[in-house]
């Protein structure tokens, strides 16, 4: 199986493919862009596929990131994935940033639960605890920064991510390790492949609203 994968969940926008079969990533393209995830991702995808020597139509199956992150990139990464999967008649499966932040984590520190914590601005957080073998324990949440740290105080295992400092200064160094929370792309690949179509469904993980709303009161009333 050849997986295409995608995140443009935060200010990087990266593509990989890997080969299921052989356990191999085949290419990886992309930068750490900030914005312009729409204009830029086709061009990366195109860049990804020429240094595996593929066609798209050798994708068996794409791999999208869902958030939480960028409530603009997440919408860019979903409905391109949607729309190639449309185009090529492949599954699109849904993968979570802090399941891969999670699964990156356990590889160089195995036998304990984790703790992701993503900082996500104005005194809040994103959080999630996945079991020693990676299996979430209970939903992704935002919270703020007061009743996380109330919370997780004495959580037994490793916690990481951009926020682990907001909640227990001993994590400092971990945060700092992954500042913007990036997930690593060859790992969304290979969660790709092993992820169920059936259930993991490529629907944006938003955990808050978007920031900017309309602006209701300036609203012309239509006849």
């Amino acid at each position: 199986m050849i997986v295409l994968a995608i995140d443009t969940a935060g200010t990087a926008c990266n593509v990989a493919l890997y080969d299921a079969a052989r356990d191999a990533t085949l290419s990886t393209a992309g930068a750490d862009i900030g914005r312009g995830h729409a204009e830029r991702l086709m061009g990366f995808i195109d860049e990804a596929l020429e240094a595996a020597g593929l066609e798209m139509d050798k994708v068996d199956r794409i791999a999208v990131t869902i958030g939480p992150g960028s409530f603009t990139g997440i919408r860019v990464g979903v409905a391109t994935a949607r729309g190639l999967g449309l185009a090529l008649g492949r599954p699109v499966v849904g993968i979570s940033v802090l399941q891969a932040l999670a699964t990156s984590v356990l590889a160089t520190a195995p036998g304990h639960p984790v703790l992701i914590v993503t900082d996500a601005k104005r005194e809040e957080v994103y959080l999630q605890t996945f079991d020693a073998a990676g299996q979430p324990m209970a939903e992704a949440e935002a919270l703020d920064v007061g009743a996380a740290r109330a919370t997780f105080a004495t959580f037994a295992g490793t916690i990481s991510g951009s926020g682990a400092s907001l909640l227990r200064e001993d994590a400092a160094a971990e945060a700092s390790e992954r500042p913007f929370d990036t997930a690593d792309i060859a790992v969304v690949a290979k969660l790709g492949a092993a992820a169920d179509p059936a259930t993991a469904l490529p629907k944006p993980l938003y955990l808050r609203g978007p920031d900017v709303r309309s602006q209701a009161g300036f609203a012309v009333a239509r006849a």
